[in-house]
């Protein structure tokens, strides 16, 4: 099977995002029923206008920086940072004197973090905690760390 590339960035972007999203330029990159995947690239003085969405969406900013809005707190978002944006809680984001490009991850659906993170299993009576048992080892070495070429790259 061959490998499957999809193009973005420059010269592939369009004018996007919600109505009303000014200085706003995208490119989906992957969508289906699981969920889709996009980037925007924000000019300076750029918009998404405040909207909901019925799945929860993380924006990623991964050049530049700006701001974002969830219900009615707003903070600023640099390169390196995500925002979560909830299912159904209205969001925005935008750019005051910087550009910003960020890649828009959508999961079909609403969040189920809840029923996922911080459950934990129940032990059984005279069940031991796996995670106190410490289990495993190290492998052996084929030949010691210092018994290798160093112009050739990091040890095998």
């Amino acid at each position: 099977m061959p490998i499957e590339i999809r193009r973005f960035g420059v010269g592939h972007r369009r004018p996007d995002g919600p109505p009303g999203s000014i200085g706003l330029t995208g490119q989906v990159v992957h969508s289906d029923g699981r969920g889709l995947i996009s980037e925007l690239a924000f000019a300076r003085n750029a918009r998404i206008e405040p909207h909901s969405n019925p799945n929860t969406t993380y924006f990623i900013v991964v050049e530049g920086g700006g701001w974002v809005g969830v219900g009615d707190e707003r903070a600023r978002i640099a390169a390196g940072e995500a925002a979560c944006w909830p299912a159904n809680v209205i969001h925005s984001a935008w750019t005051e004197h910087s550009e910003m490009r960020a890649f828009v991850v959508e999961f079909g659906g609403a969040d189920d973090r809840g029923s996922v993170l911080g459950q934990a299993r129940e032990l059984s009576p005279g069940e031991t905690d796996p995670s106190a048992r410490g289990q495993g080892e190290l492998a052996d070495r084929d030949r010691p760390p210092t018994d290798h070429d160093r112009t050739a790259g990091e040890p095998a």
